[in-house]
Order: C-alpha cells, then structure tokens, then sequence
C-alpha cells in the first residue's frame, strides 16, 4: 500500500471520529393531569352504554348458540332422511331388478309369438305402474324430509327473532 494511501486513510477515520457528534440529553418533562370530577350524567350514560353493550352481547351470544344448536338438529335431521331416501331407492332399485328377473326367466318359457307379446305387454303395465307408485312414493319421502329438515329452522328462526327483537 502506498503512502498517499494510508495517510488518506487515516485522514478519513480522523474526520468519521471528529464527526461523531454527541445529542444532548434532555429530559422529558412531567404533566400531571389535574384530578376533576367527572359529570354524574355523563357517568350514568356511560355506565347505562356500557350496561346496554352487555344486554345486547348476552343476547346475540344466545341467539348465536340457539342458531348453532338449530342448524345441528336441521343436518342430523337432513342426514337421517336422506339415508331413509337411499334406502327407499335401494329397495325400489331391487324390487324392479327382481321383476325384470322373473320377467326374463318367464320370457324363456314362451312357447309362441303371441304369449310373447301377451308377457310384455302385462310386464310393460304392471311396471308402468310400479313406477308410478314408486314415483309417488319418493315424492312424498322426499318431501317430508325436507319438511323436517327445515322445521328446526323455522322454528329456531322464529325464536331467535322473538328474542332478539
């Protein structure tokens, strides 16, 4: 390293330490709030804000758990029909498997055109049928899960109304 190089290096860290500049320290001085008497109306307001703040918190945390506890009944109730609806289509899935089953063994025995014919047309009817009462009858399960999956709701609704309200 050169001369001209050191002793500009040390002329720098000299200026940086002549630079350092010390921050006078001052100290922050106290206030102290005078003590004043608060208004006794200004006080009964708060207290009767702060008091109406807990009504209405206590209500809408009852409502809240009334609603919770609701839509609870209202899922369990939904889930237990729709198993009852599974179930009721199995069994209609069933009964006209078996139908066609005995349909099919009958058709093997037909010993003319005519008693083919005969067999499927009584089959075609009484299938028609079967299905339209099977219709009927999913219809109406249908709608009454949905009825009592919504009754929890309404009533949990109508109740929770009556009491926040």
């Amino acid at each position: 390293m050169s001369e001209a190089t050191a002793k500009t290096k040390a002329k720098s860290s000299a200026s940086a330490d002549e630079l350092k500049v010390e921050m006078p320290k001052f100290e922050i001085p106290k206030f102290e709030v005078p003590a004043f008497e608060v208004p006794a109306a200004f006080r009964e307001f708060a207290e009767k804000g702060v008091s109406q703040a807990k009504d209405n918190w206590e209500k809408m945390k009852a409502a809240t758990e009334e609603a919770t506890d609701m839509l609870e009944d209202s899922y369990s109730s939904a889930s237990k029909g729709a198993a009852t609806y599974g179930l009721k289509v199995l069994e209609i899935s069933r009964a006209n498997m078996n139908a066609y089953f005995d349909f099919a063994s009958e058709m093997m025995a037909v010993k003319s055109a005519s008693e083919m014919v005969e067999l499927s047309t009584a089959h075609a009817r009484k299938q028609f049928d079967a299905m339209t009462a099977q219709g009927r009858e999913l219809t109406a399960l249908a709608q009454k899960v949905a009825g009592e999956s919504a009754e929890p709701i309404k009533s949990g609704m109508a109740s929770a109304f009556k009491k926040v309200g």
